[in-house]
């Protein structure tokens, strides 16, 4: 008699999942109430279960990624934020001369836009100015491009685009007091969004750690990169396993991935273009219903006499200039997973207790 699709997890009832939280969190952490309703009521508007899981899922890249702090410090933003500006005015031929005239004008709170610039300890107060020097000051158009340079901020990190693309296509339950940008910076939005990011898409993982590295390098990095490396293996020929799989817009020709694909063109019995149309479902739950995926897999299976991962944490450089030192995805990977572990053994000792 066939079993059946496995049972859906069953999450914890609104009051206990609020309550485990809130004793899990760091005891000098203030409003440690708000944070745990702001932690469940994410997963609630999402749909997602209360699970142990889920909750210390969130709270680990939460952790790692702020310490609990809504709009953390960065240290030494405003030099950063200076150097980046005058890369910028460099790059496009801005005198000087005319960026300083530009950056002493008044702002909208009174301040001139380089004292504002001078004083930013956050991203939201970054992004605040920058949004500001756009729509007041015409060279200030001219040297963003007409774009807010800030692309993540809030309690988990997460990307404003990520943010306002989740938006349009999933309402957001909460009021929108000016842009969806600036709830990204909020207690509630961050973690919103950050949770959407990490749990609101359908992937065959068996292990959480291949989630955080996909917080980190993209969803489906993990499974692509998986992809990659049965490539690799298959084709004899080395790739940078990144869960890239086409390269981006703009790309001159085929990209690595996509050329040691067409090299086995023939042993899977795809033609280029085929396989072309199933890489370009990287970015979708079902490239693994995919022929190319399918038939590379059961290749590379028999190859190695076992079945190969479907899921590889990505080799991947992180490059910011916020970062001190040299970090990866792996590195970020193991940290919340270690976070995650450590968060799940105290709800199991409370339950034993």
């Amino acid at each position: 008699m066939p079993s059946g699709p496995p049972a859906a997890p069953v999450g914890m009832a609104p009051a206990e999942a609020r309550a485990t939280v809130e004793r899990l969190l760091p005891a000098s952490l203030q409003d440690r109430a708000g944070w745990a309703a702001d932690i469940h009521m994410a997963l609630v508007t999402l749909a997602l279960p209360a699970t142990p899981e889920h909750l210390c899922a969130v709270m680990a890249v939460t952790e790692q990624e702020s310490g609990y702090r809504a709009d953390p410090e960065v240290p030494k933003l405003a030099q950063i934020a200076r150097d980046e500006i005058d890369r910028r005015a460099d790059a496009i031929g801005i005198p000087s001369l005319a960026l300083r005239a530009a950056l002493a004008l008044l702002s909208g709170d009174g301040r001139s836009y380089a004292e504002r610039l001078d004083a930013v300890r956050t991203e939201r107060e970054l992004s605040e100015l920058y949004e500001d020097f756009i729509d007041m000051v015409p060279l200030g158009r001219r040297l963003l491009a007409g774009h807010n340079p800030v692309r993540t901020g809030g309690p988990m990190q997460v990307g404003i685009d990520f943010a306002e693309s989740h938006a349009q296509r999933r309402p957001y339950p909460y009021p929108v007091a000016q842009s969806i940008r600036r709830e990204v910076f909020t207690r509630h939005g961050g973690l919103y969004f950050g949770a959407a990011h990490l749990l609101d898409y359908q992937a065959a993982y068996d292990r959480m750690i291949y989630r955080f590295a996909d917080f980190n390098a993209g969803p489906y990095a993990s499974r692509n990169a998986a992809l990659q490396s049965a490539i690799a293996v298959l084709s004899d020929i080395e790739l940078a396993l990144d869960g890239d799989l086409l390269p981006g817009p703009g790309a001159s020709g085929p990209g690595q991935t996509e050329r040691a694909a067409y090299a086995l063109a023939d042993r899977i019995g795809l033609s280029e273009a085929a396989i072309r149309r199933d890489l370009a479902r990287g970015n979708a739950a079902d490239l693994a219903r995919s022929a190319t995926w399918q038939r590379i897999f059961a290749l590379a299976d028999r190859l190695a006499g076992k079945a190969m991962p479907r899921a590889v944490v990505p080799r991947i450089d992180l490059k910011s200039p916020k970062f001190t030192r040299k970090l990866t995805t792996a590195w970020f990977a193991d940290r919340v997973q270690t976070r995650h572990q450590r968060c799940l053994g105290r709800i199991e000792a409370m339950r034993a207790g």
